[in-house]
């Protein structure tokens, strides 16, 4: 054994909060933390949903006969039980005639030139099952597309994700790991630096291969 070597995992040191934690524990604490500002993330959008929906005089049922979803699903967007998928998120804004970028920070978008989106600074949208979408344009306004950075996780099943559809169409391009869309009747493998062009409305979807993380920019025009 090393004489003087401090054991990490039980040393405790003196955080932000001003708590003394050991770095196992502060990890979950910090995991913990996240996970509480993303609930509160889901339920101001919700929120803003459900507002902008009464605002509109448009009814529940409209709105889940427009996204095709059953009411009890619609119903549990709107309360925040269950996050709205990005590009449920897009065809609604597209129903309620307003920027995406409204429901996602309750600020109509004010930038006409040019908006930067920092390095992890993207304002997520959904993290759901093995998906994190964020969005890298939220304060552009009148956007003619929707770019996102998505992460896919690899499934903890071997059984296919399960597909979904949007107006308009996609673009995709691979930056890093390996990653499997499946389209309609077809299954494409992507590689690093690979790229997809394809119909939205189509059903589809995505599966991280290889039990590693796969990340891509997803462009929705």
């Amino acid at each position: 054994m090393v004489q003087g070597r401090k054991a990490a995992i039980t040393t405790p040191e003196r955080h932000a909060d001003g708590i003394f934690r050991s770095l196992p524990e502060y990890d979950l604490f910090t995991r913990a933390k996240g996970n509480a500002n993303m609930q509160q993330t889901i339920q101001e959008i919700a929120s803003r949903v459900r507002e902008l929906r009464e605002i509109s005089e448009v009814t529940v049922e409209h709105m889940a006969t427009v996204l095709n979803l059953p009411i009890m699903t619609y119903q549990r967007y709107e309360n925040g039980s269950e996050d709205i998928p990005a590009s449920i998120l897009c065809k609604i804004a597209a129903e309620l005639k307003v920027d995406t970028g409204l429901l996602l920070t309750g600020e109509a978008p004010r930038m006409h030139l040019f908006t930067v989106t920092r390095r992890g600074k993207g304002v997520e949208v959904e993290r759901r099952r093995q998906y994190k979408y964020q969005s890298l344009a939220a304060n552009f306004s009148h956007k003619k597309a929707e770019p996102f950075l998505v992460t896919v996780h690899p499934a903890s099943t071997t059984v296919p994700p399960d597909l979904n559809s949007h107006p308009g169409q996609e673009f995709n391009y691979l930056l890093s790991g390996r990653l499997k869309i499946f389209i309609h009747d077809h299954e494409i493998v992507l590689e690093e630096g690979d790229s997809i062009y394809f119909d939205a409305g189509c059903p589809h979807a995505m599966a991280a291969l290889d039990g590693a993380p796969a990340q891509f920019l997803a462009i929705i025009f």
